[in-house]
C-alpha cells in the first residue's frame, strides 16, 4: 500500500495505491496524518489505484472526514472502482462522502 499527499493552492490530494487492508492500515493512518491539519480546503481522496478497502481502511476515511469537518474542509472521494463503490454502498459510506 502506498499513500502520496499532494498539496495544491486550494486542495490537498491523497492518492492511494494498492490494498488498504488491516495490515496496511497502521502505516496508512500515519501517512494521512498531515490531512488532520488541513483547513478550509478540499481534500480529495484519489482512489484510482486503490484495489481494495477493508473496514480498517473505511475507519481511516471516516477519521479524515471527521477532522476535515472540524477544520472547515470538505472531503471528496474520487475514482473508485466498482468493487469499492459496492463496499461504500453496503456500508452507507456512499451517503457520507461526495463521490466523483
Amino acid at each position: 500500500m502506498k499513500t502520496e499527499i499532494i498539496k495544491n493552492a486550494n486542495q490537498v490530494i491523497a492518492k492511494f495505491s494498492g490494498r488498504l487492508d488491516t495490515a496496511a492500515a497502521v502505516q496508512t493512518a500515519e501517512d494521512v496524518q498531515p490531512l488532520q491539519e488541513v483547513s478550509n480546503s478540499e481534500i480529495i481522496l484519489d482512489c484510482s489505484d486503490l484495489e481494495y478497502i477493508s473496514s480498517s481502511g473505511l475507519r481511516i476515511f471516516l477519521s479524515i472526514r471527521k477532522d476535515a469537518a472540524a477544520h472547515g474542509s470538505k472531503v471528496i472521494v474520487s475514482n473508485i472502482n466498482a468493487d469499492i463503490r459496492q463496499v461504500f454502498m453496503m456500508t452507507g459510506f456512499i451517503s457520507l462522502f461526495e463521490i466523483r
